[in-house]
């Protein structure tokens, strides 16, 4: 049968001038998130990093990690409020490559929404170029893709990518930690961007509103619950890169909680115990445990528990970096010890965690109570 009138690409429900409007919104925002190695501008085809920086490097190991922000743009669209999700997607991103002790150098994002609202698309990417701006990142390229049918209309999600280097002699990981290594834990600054499944099942079975005040958090649950993701890079590679620090490992606690997270970057034979007795994890995991009656092995495995990152390294270093990260405005504290498996022994009524993710690494125990 043959159609009458025409369709057009904006009757499907694609909106060209719309996407150009995001565009024209955004460019301010890019605009601060740049490195003197950047070149063109915002709108090419592909963004371009003068890779001539490089050269005087000996042995450069690129690294690279991708990632996005899961169901805590949820939070973001109920609350209708998108200029920190960004950030999030930011420090989920860069912070994995600072693992291996990589500078993070340039990001692209991807944003799915079922319709392009300018000004909503120029709030997520408004929050990605702070984010960047955060970590010394440039924001070289990214994409809108207007999905209708696919997404609601007020419906997106959020993608990115990033590109770091490192030279290949001081690539951080478990061949460095040896027995005797002091476990240094770094604040979060809360939930972060993983657990969130678990969190808005929470919330919605205790029927909780997402305005409603909570004295134990000192403001309203949903501030709380967008509460962007620390970006931990900028202090990390100064500690790295200290002449009185000698970082041997780094872990970002995301999806998986410490005990998984740590255990993937120590050796095969060690074993870390941890003692949650060196820390009191923010009101918000208390809250959320006792409104769902969470086990608490369930939550250590989903959430982070008040602790972002953490670092292997030796006894004696753990003052400066405890000074360092503390001028950084990141609380930091020894949270346990790695030691050797065959000799340490696990205690046996405990729960050990032995690598993840396809990692054969080393073992890790979470003892005692919470301060």
């Amino acid at each position: 049968m043959t159609q009458q009138s025409p369709i057009t690409y904006a009757q499907a429900g694609v909106d060209v001038e719309a996407g150009d409007r995001a565009v024209d919104l955004m460019k301010e925002s890019v605009r601060r998130a740049t490195r003197p190695e950047v070149l063109g501008g915002l709108g090419g085809f592909a963004g371009m990093f003068d890779a001539s920086a490089l050269q005087g490097m000996r042995r450069p190991v690129l690294a690279t990690s991708t990632d996005g922000v899961g169901t805590k743009v949820a939070i973001a669209q109920a609350l209708d409020r998108h200029d920190t999700i960004g950030q999030d997607l930011v420090g989920m991103v860069v912070d994995d490559i600072v693992v291996c002790g990589a500078e993070p150098l340039f990001m692209t994002d991807y944003i799915a929404t079922g319709r392009v609202v300018p000004e909503r698309i120029a709030a997520i990417v408004a929050g990605i170029a702070k984010g960047c701006e955060l970590a010394g990142v440039a924001l070289v390229g990214g994409e809108t893709a207007e999905h209708p049918g696919l997404l609601d209309p007020d419906e997106y999600d959020v993608a990115g990518a990033a590109t770091g280097v490192v030279e290949h002699d001081a690539v951080l990981g478990p061949d460095r930690v040896v027995a005797g290594d002091a476990v240094l834990a770094f604040a979060s600054s809360g939930l972060h961007s993983n657990g969130y499944s678990l969190v808005r099942r929470v919330i919605a079975s205790a029927g909780w509103e997402l305005d409603r005040h909570v004295d134990e958090l000192g403001r309203a649950l949903g501030e709380e619950l967008l509460e962007p993701t620390r970006i931990y890079t900028r202090a990390l590679l100064d500690l790295v890169r200290s002449p009185d620090v000698d970082v041997h490992a780094l872990s970002h606690v995301t999806g998986g909680g410490l005990a998984a997270n740590l255990a993937r970057v120590l050796p095969t034979g060690t074993l870390a115990r941890v003692e949650r007795s060196t820390w009191t994890p923010p009101a918000i995991f208390s809250l959320l445990g006792s409104l769902g009656s969470v086990p608490q092995p369930d939550l250590e495995r989903t959430l982070n528990m008040g602790i972002g990152f953490v670092a292997a390294l030796p006894q004696g270093d753990v003052e400066a970096a405890i000074a360092r990260a503390g001028a950084a405005g990141i609380d930091a504290w020894v949270l346990g010890e790695v030691s050797d498996a065959a000799t340490a022994g696990a205690d046996s009524g405990t729960e050990t965690v032995q690598g993840a993710k396809g990692v054969d690494g080393g073992a890790v125990q979470v003892v005692g109570e919470y301060a």
